[in-house]
């Protein structure tokens, strides 16, 4: 097994060397339409979050509104290589209904144990459940300023293993070079072999803005060498919310689809489909698509990041990986499918009921021809 995992990371020396850094577990959740946030921050003691910023990072980025940041009580996290162990827990919440749950476990393992730990992670339902439990209660306490309050079933999970520069890491160059099948193996989650093609796929696209910092992004995971990182994480913890925020739409938009479909073969075998009528479907969708589009405004403008500079293009690295722009592509195909169903069987009720109301108006013609002939 030793040998199978010295294999995996690029050789024994750097299986056996061990990396000290800080486990980040990321969980999203969709708790209602809106929070009001002054008033969550009456009800309960927060702080608000503002960007972390380095001199790299231009002063006009910033949250719009400032969410808030509340500390919860640690949880206990059961992790392969690292036993039971308190994760420090914070919560993040966005205007636009989105929560984040954040738990930081240091660690300091052998980089062969390190993968080792991060294949185990790609079982995410333990600390998934975890960052649940922990948020639970701060839910309850904030329901009066939550507009339509309600968890989602839905969650939106992301690892990053930060590495502060250390003696102990090779040099980066010499890292994505040599180590890239290590860097990948954590980056997707993956503690078995890999090919070639997928090593080379998942250590393709990374950021470096200094020569002795690194980020690789995965889908479900990120590798982040950096001692003072906390824009990038915050970035990180935003991009996974709007993910989450994305798909909870997508899911209702299935939803709406079923629906009309549903509503066709009943229309079509009814004796009296005039009668059918329709409008409220019609309302619920248009509700629906100014809730879409109000999402993808809010959210786009909770924090703009637009321009060269590196936490810009942090962002549109994730984005890619978490392909939120084919999310977005798809919502509005979505909404423009179910729109059409709907306005299709709206049109053709109202049509039958022309029509009907037009063989009523021949028959009261042709009753009164009846009555005039039998008058005389």
């Amino acid at each position: 097994m030793e040998a199978e995992a010295a294999d995996r990371v690029g050789g024994n020396a750097f299986a056996g060397t061990t990396l000290s850094g800080v486990l980040h577990l990321f969980v999203a959740f969709d708790w209602g339409d809106e929070i009001k946030l002054e008033r969550a921050a009456e009800l309960a003691p927060a702080e608000l979050q503002s960007l972390s910023r380095r001199r790299r990072t231009p002063s006009s980025v910033t949250y719009r509104p400032a969410p808030l940041r509340y500390a919860l009580e640690g949880v206990q996290l059961s992790l392969s290589e690292l036993g039971t162990v308190t994760a420090a827990t914070e919560a993040t919440l966005f205007d636009f209904g989105g929560a984040s749950v954040t738990m930081h476990v240091p660690f300091s393992l052998p980089a062969s144990k390190l993968v080792s730990l991060a294949g185990s992670l790609a079982d995410s339902e333990s600390f998934l459940q975890a960052a649940r439990g922990a948020a639970e209660r701060l839910y309850h306490d904030l329901q009066e300023a939550i507009v339509h309050p309600r968890i989602s079933a839905l969650a939106e999970e992301y690892v990053v293993f930060q590495l502060p520069r250390d003696p102990q890491l090779p040099p980066l160059e010499k890292l994505l070079r040599d180590h890239a099948d290590w860097l990948a193996a954590l980056a997707g989650l993956e503690s078995s072999r890999l090919s070639q093609a997928q090593i080379a796929q998942s250590t393709q696209f990374h950021l470096s803005y200094g020569p002795d910092d690194l980020f690789l992004p995965g889908w479900s995971a990120a590798v982040l060498v950096d001692q003072d990182c906390e824009e990038t994480l915050q970035a990180v913890e935003f991009a996974n919310l709007q993910l989450l925020e994305l798909r909870f739409i997508d899911d209702l938009l299935d939803g709406r689809l079923a629906d009309a479909y549903r509503l066709i073969h009943p229309l079509a075998r009814s004796w009296l489909p005039f009668w059918r009528i329709h409008d409220r479907p019609l309302r619920a969708l248009g509700e629906l698509r100014i809730e879409a589009h109000g999402l993808f405004e809010r959210t786009g403008n909770a924090l703009k990041l637009v321009g060269d500079q590196y936490l810009a293009r942090v962002y549109r690295l994730l984005a890619e990986r978490f392909h939120l722009a084919e999310w977005e592509r798809s919502i509005e195909r979505s909404l423009d499918v179910v729109e059409s169903v709907y306005q299709v069987v709206s049109d053709q009720s109202a049509t039958y009921r022309t029509e009907f109301l037009e063989v009523i108006v021949i028959l009261l013609i042709l009753i009164e021809i009846i009555m005039a002939f039998v008058g005389h």
